[in-house]
């Protein structure tokens, strides 16, 4: 009977560890709030054309200047208007939207746009950033708050140059990038489509789709154990699957995905979470974003096909809670970005 209890307790307290309640939501919106308006330290990513662009990241980027790097900022962003819309009740809410107020203001969103139409920095943070962009613009578009709503109105047009970047740059790509870092192909596709799709944007759908097909409808046999490499936040198999999955009709994804992932439909197919040996390492914490990233694509796989995936959810879970624990342990290294990460894994998993 003891073991029975234990073994109860056991279940309830992995269960309720991988639930975003409001307990947790309150954390991880603390990551974000802490570090969106903290201007250093700071990667600035920054190409200069001459001496006089050199300035402090707030100058260059008033929006998007917290949180380390340009890229981290913005999902910070869209983690705290995330947070917002789905637990009314969270902490701080006012102080939460005050600064989301102050950034994403219309002057603000102007000299972000003003910085990226230089023509030295036409590829500036192409294509991890401009993905995290649209996926903040869409969270907003369908918080219906009026904060919200203005907010979403001074971001936009923002939003459409990056849509006219990605029209412009993706036939150019001759080739995709298949690694687990900022430059993933796949990846940048993924929330640019559920935004196209969103938005009703018709050549972006088709930019994104023609040239998802051209790059990838041909791969076969993913390598999965080459991963992970050293510092992936991101799973290079996963995320073309990602990708695959939202252009492609269901029969037509899943004689591909056979093609592409056949022990995917192995149900009792295993795959270790990556190991982090140094959380206090900037680039050996990328591991734990690598687990929220194999854990989102699973939960969607699951979600969406639960007759041929519903197996998956468990390796979901132990990916999941592997690094769960981890982003709240007080190192700015992972906490300045890894909430995101986490917050995109419990919204597939609640999808």
């Amino acid at each position: 009977m003891k073991r029975i209890i234990l073994a109860a307790l056991f279940a309830t307290t992995i269960t309720s560890a991988q639930e975003l309640t409001i307990e947790r939501a309150n954390g991880l919106a603390g990551l974000p709030l802490k570090c969106m308006q903290q201007e250093y330290p700071n990667k600035l990513s920054q190409l200069l054309a001459d001496s006089t662009e050199i300035a402090n990241p707030k100058t260059l980027h008033p929006a998007f200047y917290g949180c380390f790097d340009w890229h981290s900022s913005v999902h910070g962003h869209w983690s705290l208007v995330y947070l917002l819309k789905h637990f009314p009740e969270l902490e701080r809410r006012e102080e939460i939207i005050s600064k989301l107020q102050t950034n994403l203001s219309k002057e603000n969103i102007a000299q972000e746009i003003a910085y990226l139409n230089k023509k030295h920095n036409k590829s500036y943070e192409r294509t991890y950033g401009w993905t995290w962009l649209l996926k903040l613009q869409q969270e907003l578009d369908t918080y219906n708050k009026p904060f919200a709503q203005e907010l979403a109105k001074n971001l936009q047009p923002l939003t459409d140059i990056i849509a006219e970047r990605y029209i412009e740059f993706l036939p150019k790509l001759n080739y995709p990038q298949r690694v687990g870092t900022h430059t993933n192909t796949a990846f940048g596709m993924s929330f640019a489509w559920d935004y196209a799709v969103h938005a009703n944007n018709q050549p972006l759908q088709k930019a994104i789709k023609d040239n998802a097909l051209r790059l990838f409808e041909n791969d076969n046999n993913c390598p999965f154990d080459w991963e992970p490499s050293g510092t992936d936040f991101l799973s290079p198999c996963m995320e073309e699957i990602g990708i695959m999955e939202r252009i492609l009709p269901e029969k037509v994804f899943l004689k591909w995905l056979k093609d592409f992932a056949p022990k995917l439909f192995n149900k009792d197919y295993t795959w270790k979470p990556g190991e982090v040996s140094d959380r206090n390492d900037g680039h050996l914490v990328h591991l734990d974003g690598l687990n929220f990233s194999r854990a989102w694509n699973f939960y969607r796989l699951a979600n969406t096909y639960p007759k041929q995936f519903t197996h998956l959810k468990k390796l979901a879970n132990q990916h999941l809670q592997y690094s769960l624990p981890a982003i709240v342990d007080g190192n700015y290294e992972g906490e300045h970005w890894l909430a995101s990460f986490a917050l995109h894994a419990f919204e597939e998993k609640g999808k």
